[in-house]
């Protein structure tokens, strides 16, 4: 742990004007991004009285080694660069609001020719709409009774391929819950209309649909085609079904955000409702740690903030009102922020009386259970890792807390296809953006001694490589107010966090895997970082040049923690060893063409349907395929008749990847 003091900047350094400083750890990692109105009052507020912090504070400046700070031109600017460095760098002591779980979303494809409907989690697809978030199975509810209304496709890719080369609908086409764009059944602007249908009635035109269909039974009622009637009777008893699933709490052409808190002296928990159209559309919470005494107006800000700023495509996605407890601070910074992010502009405000109210209560309510629940699933699992971890360190005798533990494992069938995996454990937790993996090749692929030092000492080399690149230089003092930017190129990107070492080794082995981390670190000269391994016969635990390993009880949390961490690199490994066999097991003929890479073989693959008449194509007709142009195209045309002239046999080819099966 580093004394404050040995590391506080001189205060006459500090500028007074606004800015955004960051403070990084012995290793460079940056584990703390904060914004100040005036940055000396700020810095100086964690050097004055360390010991009058609170405990998360104190662990963060006690581990830090040094600060920095960038001056900008406005408190706008400050928010942004604040934003912007907490999604880039993750820093572990800053307010993160994690969601619990992912929450699905409905999505349209409006930007592909055949719009599709699908679940979909995680990162925004340009050109894709999305309605929600949704409950797993409410949404699959959902949609199941929309097709029937509005039969949009919602089949993969590889289903809509086959269809269309098979002249055959799917099993939905015959059921009537697709309109079978694919066999020409509807036309694709016939298509896109029901998408467009689609997605009016998800945004809040429910009403128009449902007066439209009663029009129609009627007239069918009037011609006496009672077929007709029954079955939009039955789609207007649909349509009802999913409009009114939740209840309506606000007037119809109300779109909102209630977003309301409950929190202690250390932790917060957040619940927000999605409200559009005047109904609950969705549901979301977080419950985050906090670090400095922040007050509830800049954790609401911090709160709005990643909320909003977590994905690049927000139009549609921020609401007209954003309904909060208090106004949060920087307050009309914010509102300019989120009304460019939007496109229009964007209402922040605290609902006094009346309905909005009352929806805000039955909010906070919520977070009021997600916190106790919280605490009473938290206060168990802390208990249990912080067991392990001790029990760990007194096992192996280790002088340090095992606040970070790596595991490799190396995977291969007969010594073909060799690769390894890294996985990472962070105060007992998987941590699996930092998860790596290797393929091995040569002489380090003769046995896994050779390939676990081949392993181990790439990994520390990159360690050694980033660590040199990262710390500032013997008399350099960090980006000193200058109000320009520091260089963090070496921190950006997935080589980083390599930067980063482990306390603790864990290799899937025994003694001689072991003995072969241990020979690779001393080789780079690395003599703090700590070496295990465990082997499967009896779960023994390896230490270097030991004769005798050390055996740990069979119900000790500390060898349940290794046997995780060691069965998920076992699976990691696998996972990455059968993806690699798969690539080995198939070829291309047309692998080997200079400049031609998968897209563009399977560009060509999809324009001209087969191997066959790719062969038969001139070099002017491949140029009408997606990406291809006359040199390519030569040389697609040199490299096939110099395998025919070869006598190379022509198998057949995957129509959708353009593979072919080597025989």
């Amino acid at each position: 742990m580093a004394d404050p003091a040995s590391y506080r900047p001189q205060t006459g350094e500090i500028p007074v004007t606004p800015g955004v400083y960051r403070f990084r750890d012995a290793h460079g990692r940056v584990i703390y991004v904060g914004k100040a109105k005036n940055l000396r009052s700020r810095l100086n507020s964690y050097f004055a009285n360390p010991a009058g912090l609170l405990p998360k504070t104190h662990a963060m400046v006690h581990a830090a080694s040094s600060v920095e700070w960038t001056v900008v031109g406005s408190e706008l600017e400050s928010l942004q660069l604040e934003y912007t460095w907490i999604k880039e760098f993750k820093p572990r002591f800053n307010v993160v609001f994690r969601d619990d779980k992912t929450y699905p979303y409905l999505a349209v494809t409006m930007g592909e020719k055949l719009p599709r409907v699908q679940v979909m989690r995680g990162e925004r697809r340009k050109g894709t709409r999305y309605f929600g978030p949704y409950t797993a199975g409410a949404i699959r509810e959902t949609m199941d009774t929309l097709l029937r209304v509005f039969p949009v496709r919602s089949c993969s890719p590889g289903v809509l391929k086959r269809a269309q080369a098979s002249g055959r609908p799917c099993l939905l086409g015959y059921i009537d819950k697709c309109s079978a764009p694919c066999v020409g059944r509807v036309t694709p602007e016939q298509h896109r209309a029901l998408a467009e249908d689609f997605c009016s009635f998800m945004g809040g035109e429910a009403g128009k649909f449902i007066r439209r269909l009663e029009k129609d039974m009627a007239a069918a009622v009037a011609e006496l085609d009672y077929e007709r009637a029954a079955r939009i009777r039955d789609d207007i008893a649909a349509l009802r079904k999913v409009f009114e699933r939740n209840a309506v709490v606000l007037s119809e052409d109300t779109d909102a955000d209630v977003f309301a808190l409950y929190d202690d002296d250390l932790e917060a928990s957040v619940q927000v409702f999605h409200v559009r159209g005047g109904r609950v559309r969705g549901q979301r919470g977080w419950v985050v740690e906090k670090v400095e005494d922040v007050t509830t107006p800049e954790l609401i800000e911090h709160l709005l903030q990643q909320v909003y700023g977590e994905d690049s495509d927000n139009q549609g996605r921020i609401p007209r009102e954003v309904l909060v407890p208090e106004i949060p601070s920087n307050h009309h910074e914010l509102l300019e922020w989120l009304g460019g992010l939007r496109g229009a502009k964007v209402d922040i405000r605290v609902p006094q009386r009346g309905d909005k109210a009352a929806l805000m209560s039955t909010v906070r309510e919520n977070a009021e259970h997600a916190m106790k629940l919280h605490k009473v699933r938290r206060a168990g699992d802390i208990t249990v890792r912080s067991q392990a971890l001790q029990e760990l360190q007194e096992a192996l005798e280790l002088p340090v807390p095992l606040l970070r533990i790596e595991c490799y494992d190396i995977s291969h069938v007969q010594g073909t296809n060799v690769v390894a995996s890294m996985v990472v454990v962070e105060d007992g937790l998987p941590k699996k953006a930092d998860y790596r993996k290797f393929s091995i090749t040569g002489a380090a692929a003769s046995d896994d001694t050779a390939a676990m030092h081949d392993v181990l000492t790439r990994r520390f080399r990159h360690y050694l490589q980033d660590k040199s690149a990262q710390l500032p230089k013997s008399g350099e003092v960090p980006n000193p107010g200058s109000g320009e930017p520091s260089d963090d190129a070496a921190l950006t990107g997935a080589k980083a966090r390599f930067a980063y070492p482990p306390n603790l080794v864990v290799v899937d082995g025994g003694q001689p895997q072991v003995n072969a981390a241990a020979r690779a670190l001393a080789e780079l000269g690395i003599d703090d970082v700590y070496v295990v391994g465990l082997a499967k016969r009896l779960e023994e635990v390896w230490l270097p040049d030991s004769d005798f390993p050390v055996i740990l009880p069979r119900t000790s949390q500390g060898l349940y923690l290794l046997q995780r961490i060691r069965d998920e690199a076992h699976r990691f490994a696998i996972t990455f060893h059968r993806q690699k066999r798969g690539k080995a097991m198939t070829v291309s003929a047309l692998d080997g063409v200079p400049g031609l890479g998968e897209a563009k073989r399977k560009a060509l693959v999809a324009h001209f349907g087969s191997l066959k008449k790719i062969k038969a194509a001139t070099a002017l007709e491949l140029t009408a395929a997606k990406g291809i142009g006359p040199a390519l195209a030569e040389a697609v045309v040199s490299h096939l008749a110099a395998a025919g002239a070869a006598g190379e046999a022509a198998p057949a080819v995957n129509m959708t990847t353009g593979e072919i099966l080597e025989i």
